[in-house]
């Protein structure tokens, strides 16, 4: 630090270490990037087969960070000593960590001077764990938000630093709240990040009430049960979208459900959980437990995404049950 920093006040140049993996992680990223602050590495999860062909792909993170010319590291765990090594040798005064995917150990933990801090997309203590997004609207809360908490050895239970909040909207998508609170919390990151260098900034405990913890997410949670009321359907249908999508039988294959908008309140009739009632207005109109659910966009396998318009006019869906054979 020069002889001039100190006089005036200003905060010399950290040196940072950022650990994230999916596209959630990039804008906390290029905020640091944007910032006086040097990334001196980035830690992700290894290059993991995907799509049909199941090559390599990079993780979003390692893409913006090769983008940036910047030093990434893939190890499969922190628990090995090598690993430890090449972190400590970077000599960082902080630890940013955004869905990076690997619990960090004691002994990473302790590394840089001023800690490590994490970025959750929750208003903790509520949805601690994986899948806090989908968590959200799968169990119909009307606010979220971001909270940058002091990590420790426990999952996402560390003391708060900061929140932030929002609304969910009333028919908003996983994907769509996803990209909303990204970009919050890399605003939050950026806003507090000066404070958390120079350890001026307070970190409070979370309460014991109010714990709730979001798993991992299976792609089978994304099969539809008709014997569930339309409003949980629909809130599935949005949680999972875009990833694994819901999904219902039909006639045998696979068809999956991107859109729908639930009628809690419609009549009941005498037709079972998952009879095609009508072709509505709305989409195709599917019997519940309770209510009716418009589907109002799907997908057969092999095909693109259409409207329900769409593919009624492709389909006879006359007299079926979604889940079941046709009715006699």
């Amino acid at each position: 630090m020069s002889q001039q920093s100190v006089q005036s006040g200003a905060q010399p140049p950290a040196r940072i270490i950022f650990a994230g993996s999916p596209e959630f992680a990039v804008p906390p990223l290029q905020s640091i990037l944007a910032s006086q602050h040097s990334v001196v590495a980035v830690l992700t999860q290894p290059d993991r087969p995907a799509g049909r062909g199941r090559k390599l792909r990079p993780s979003p993170v390692k893409e913006a960070a090769l983008a940036a010319n910047l030093p990434v590291l893939q190890p499969e765990t922190l628990k090995a000593a090598d690993v430890q090594h090449s972190l400590a040798v970077l000599d960082a005064d902080l630890m940013v960590v955004v869905a990076y995917g690997l619990l960090l150990p004691p002994e990473v933990l302790q590394l840089p001077r001023v800690g490590c801090v994490n970025l959750h997309a929750s208003l903790l203590p509520r949805w601690r764990g994986a899948s806090p997004i989908q968590a959200v609207i799968l169990n119909g809360d009307d606010k979220t938000g971001v909270s940058l908490m002091q990590m420790d050895v426990g999952l996402d239970t560390g003391p708060v630093y900061a929140t932030t909040a929002l609304e969910i909207a009333a028919h908003e998508t996983a994907g769509e709240l996803h990209d909303r609170l990204a970009i919050q919390g890399a605003q939050m990151l950026a806003a507090n990040l000066n404070e958390l260098l120079a350890r001026t900034l307070d970190a409070r405990p979370q309460p014991e009430e109010g714990v709730t913890y979001a798993g991992i997410i299976k792609k089978s949670a994304g099969a539809i049960n008709w014997r569930q009321p339309a409003i949980d359907i629909e809130r599935q249908i949005r949680a999972y979208n875009p990833w694994p999508v819901a999904y219902t039988d039909y006639q045998g294959t696979t068809l999956r459900c991107w859109e729908a908008m639930a009628e809690a309140d419609a009549p009941s009739s005498k037709l079972p959980p998952g009879a095609i009632v009508e072709r509505s207005e709305y989409g195709i109109a599917v019997q519940t437990d309770l209510g009716i659910l418009h589907m109002q966009s799907v997908q057969l396998p092999g095909k693109k995404r259409v409207t329900a318009r769409e593919f009624c006019n492709a389909h006879d869906i006359t007299n079926l049950v979604l889940g079941h054979k046709l009715v006699s």
